[in-house]
């Protein structure tokens, strides 16, 4: 139980940094407004620009946001056998029979309960 709380606390810190970390980005285009001047002043992790920086962390993040869905699909998954393991009688979905329709030149009783003759 701990350890899936573990997993999922990590799971979410993941997801969040993620989007945080794709969001920072710039797109494919905003290199154009760089060769006309507008780029130098954007050298926040060196003259070598962001992308290597920002891709290979995105990159790890996304990586550890994969592992841990494994993760707790793994958890998710022993849980469900563990309930099966209990023995309990789950009954099937009850089955319904269908309505009786009444000819178009009668009416109906009014009532909307029909009575299904026994088997």
């Amino acid at each position: 139980m701990m350890v899936e709380n573990l997993v999922l606390v990590v799971h979410v810190v993941l997801a969040v940094a993620l989007v945080g970390f794709v969001l920072i980005q710039r797109g494919k285009g905003a290199d154009a407004g760089a060769s006309f001047g507008g780029g130098a002043s954007q050298t926040v992790f060196g003259s070598g620009g962001s992308g290597n920086f920002l891709t290979r962390t995105t990159a790890i993040l996304a990586t550890g946001f994969f592992l841990t869905s494994f993760g707790l699909a793994y958890v998710a998954k022993q849980k469900a056998e563990g309930l099966d393991d209990l023995g309990l009688d789950i009954p099937a979905a009850e089955q319904t029979t269908e309505s009786q329709e009444v000819p178009a030149g009668e009416e109906s009783s009014g009532s909307s309960v029909t009575e299904i003759p026994a088997e």
